[in-house]
């Protein structure tokens, strides 16, 4: 008889699909004897359940009442009632389930956060609104700036929903192995997860729960204690099921139950064929698909350039503030030296340390492009030997060191994003928007104050300026060397924005505010956006709360958020470079199983947006008497109000879309020349060269700093100029 009830005891946590049947209830036996008996079974401190009224037992632990009496027998079942703790309990909820000082994620992401586990894959007990609906419990999902933005960032349960849970069907029988969580994401509420349970189901009917291994009993797992650290729970045993659900059981006092979450799971073999086959994440590149630190960073570019002698060439632009060089690997058909006619094009990565798939990205890109090139593909022949491209893969080394040892999955959303020095890098270049705004509105542009190359102000170069070593070294590297279109890569989004990034109005936070090349500039975000595959998907939904596909994946930088300092904006004023940011994946560190597809997503991108720097105009400014090239001559399209110059050799390249154009080279001491220039669809770019004549005042002054008579012709001229007019 006894073991009949403990066997019965035991098997009650099983029973029934709520969270009122799993452990937490109070059941009442009764059986033909006169005999009342009370068995008490120990449990959590956390678990909200309180005793029977009237019936203290001197314990908080779950209670098992066996009432015995003669020919009748009754079963009930008493409900668990929530009561939501404060802070100071936070460290009881899960003394039954003993949490390592250090775990780390042994089997990969399911997917919510990189969505490849859809919206029609969640389901919850209930949901505040649809913009807090258990679609929303992602990893790392942001919400709206607004308060009561539709799309929240979390799922949240009703405030009277007694027995709230988020549940994620795998699609196919999947190995659990642990869970992430995280709070919920805003500025206007504070809510967050303390401790939780996990069911698992075969049939979503069914569910069994995952038990302490010293105690036996459902454990309780420690949650969150803020809004926005990872907390990972391994499971005390790995759980073979397709269902798995989250049952929340404390949460911050005044709060509710809201969660952001990510599932740890490992594939299981199919050999009776009973669901469909998962999406295969490969690539048929053989390249090193895995994340580097700083060390297995430099070894494999030095790999690429021992593989690649002869188009290859490493060189570091300067030092991080903990003083890891920050390298570049430069690939061209003449590595170390820039050939008369040929732009020069970059991809910078890793601006923001935690956002590592662009920096994954240029190292695939740097093996891929050495290992096409020694099998003779011509796409990449033709690149390499009409352009020099350099590949700066790593901006902020320090913020990715502090990322890398976080991990994919635990590193949050914010943390290593900022240099050592804590300084955002992509609001840390100068604001040279507003000088040439304010001189745009006094009617000082062109004649007064350039349209192009705006000197650095002087509070920027002061001792005490806040400006990181990195910065510096990417803006001696801009004026260093002369190039012509450029891409820094980003992560946690997909869209491509394009300069300017800084609304005109200073009081606003989203202004649509384009350049004078807004045609080049979205057109060069098209080709990106309409050749990335994750952006083409028509059936994608957005990363976080902005449905960027409605608009192509393409975005004015200020018409998405204000970003002063930005590195677009200054390589637009400051060179001749026309630079657009890419938002590569909703998952801004995607795991290591993940870049074979994040890698097939981007490459044809990455080559196409490189052969861009073929629109448009070409040529070279030379001197008619020496046929010398002209360093620093401005190059002038009519109807546009920003202009470029030439390199060192006189050479330069104008991005333009298709059309007829009115250029004008001109150069101080030359007399200015115009030419008509038309940019077709077909291959380019179009040959536009000048010849410019030296003026009189110029040929006067080198003939007199070089010692030589002044030539009769000239003499004559001079003397006619000098005569007064009538």
């Amino acid at each position: 008889m006894w073991a009949l009830l403990f066997a019965l005891a035991a098997c009650a946590p099983a029973a029934g699909t709520g969270l009122g049947a799993l452990g937490d209830s109070v059941l009442n036996f009764s059986l033909p004897t006169t005999t009342e008996a009370w068995l008490s079974t120990p449990a959590p401190q956390s678990s909200p359940v309180q005793p029977p009224v009237g019936k203290d037992n001197g314990t908080t632990g779950q209670q098992v009442r066996l009432r015995v009496v003669k020919k009748k027998k009754i079963i009930t079942r008493k409900r668990k009632k929530i009561v939501r703790p404060g802070p100071t309990e936070t460290a009881d909820a899960a003394r039954n389930h003993k949490v390592p000082k250090e775990q780390k994620p042994d089997c990969p992401p399911l997917g919510l956060e990189s969505l490849r586990v859809s919206d029609s894959q969640f389901e919850a007990s209930s949901s505040q609104s649809f913009g807090l609906g258990p679609h929303r419990g992602r990893l790392n999902l942001q919400s709206g700036l607004e308060d009561g933005d539709l799309y929240d960032g979390a799922w949240c349960a009703e405030q009277q929903d007694a027995e709230p849970w988020l549940q994620v069907d795998a699609g196919r029988v999947t190995r659990f192995s642990g869970v992430i969580t995280q709070g919920r994401n805003s500025i206007w509420r504070y809510d967050w997860v303390m401790s939780y349970k996990v069911q698992f189901s075969n049939d979503s009917r069914s569910w069994w729960g995952s038990r302490n291994l010293s105690s036996g009993v459902d454990a309780i797992f420690t949650a969150n204690s803020d809004q926005e650290t990872p907390v990972l729970n391994l499971l005390p045993e790995r759980q073979v099921a397709r269902y798995i659900r989250l049952l929340p059981q404390t949460w911050l006092e005044g709060g509710a139950a809201c969660l952001r979450a990510e599932i740890l799971a490992c594939p299981v073999s199919d050999p009776n064929g009973l669901y469909p086959e998962a999406s295969a994440l490969g690539s048929s590149d053989p390249l090193d698909f895995q994340h580097h630190d700083y060390k297995a960073m430099r070894k494999l570019m030095k790999q690429v350039n021992e593989q690649c002698p002869n188009i290859t060439r490493i060189y570091n632009i300067g030092k991080s503030h903990q003083g890891l060089k920050l390298y570049v690997m430069e690939m061209s058909d003449h590595p170390g030296e820039h050939e008369l006619g040929e732009p020069e094009v970059r991809y910078v990565a890793g601006m923001h340390g935690n956002e590592v798939l662009g920096r994954e990205l240029l190292l695939l890109l740097m093996q891929f492009l050495c290992r096409e090139f020694l099998r003779g593909d011509p796409r990449v022949t033709r690149l390499l030997t009409e352009m020099r491209l350099h590949l700066l893969p790593s901006m902020n080394p320090d913020g990715h060191e502090v990322a890398y040892r976080k991990g994919s999955e635990l590193v949050g959303w914010a943390e290593g994003r900022w240099t050592f020095q804590g300084i955002d890098l992509n609001h840390n270049f100068a604001d040279l928007n507003t000088p040439l705004w304010t001189a745009e509105d006094d009617g000082l542009v062109p004649d007064t104050v350039p349209n192009h190359h705006l000197p650095l102000p002087t509070y920027y170069t002061l001792p005490n300026a806040t400006v990181a070593p990195e910065t510096w070294a990417v803006i001696e590297w801009m004026q260093r060397i002369p190039f012509v279109l450029s891409a820094n890569l980003h992560g946690g989004e997909l869209v491509v924005s394009y300069p300017y990034d800084m609304t005109r109005t200073p009081w606003e936070a989203r202004e649509l505010t384009p350049t004078p090349d807004e045609a080049v500039f979205r057109w060069l975000s098209t080709v990106y956006a309409g050749t990335n595959q994750a952006m083409q998907k028509p059936d994608r939904r957005p990363c976080h709360n902005q449905d960027f596909s409605l608009n192509g994946n393409v975005i004015n930088g200020a018409d998405w958020h204000t970003v002063p300092g930005s590195m677009n904006d200054f390589s637009y004023l400051h060179t001749n470079c026309f630079e657009v940011t890419i938002e590569l994946s909703c998952d801004k560190f995607p795991h290591e199983s993940e870049l074979p597809q994040e890698w097939e997503n981007n490459k044809d991108a990455l080559l196409t947006y490189l052969e861009q720097v073929r629109m448009g105009i070409t040529g070279v400014v030379r001197d008619k008497d020496t046929e010398l090239g002209i360093a620093d001559a401005v190059i002038a399209v009519d109807g546009i109000n920003h202009d470029v110059t030439t390199a060192w050799g006189g050479d330069y390249w104008r991005l333009l879309t298709p059309g007829d154009y009115v250029v004008t080279a001109s150069a101080e001491g030359y007399h200015s020349v115009s030419r008509n220039c038309r940019v077709t669809f077909e291959e380019g770019p179009v040959p536009c060269n000048f010849h410019l004549t030296k003026t009189p005042k110029q040929r006067l002054r080198e003939l007199l700093a070089a010692g030589a008579k002044v030539p009769p012709d000239l003499r004559r001229r001079l003397e006619r100029l000098r005569k007064p007019r009538d």
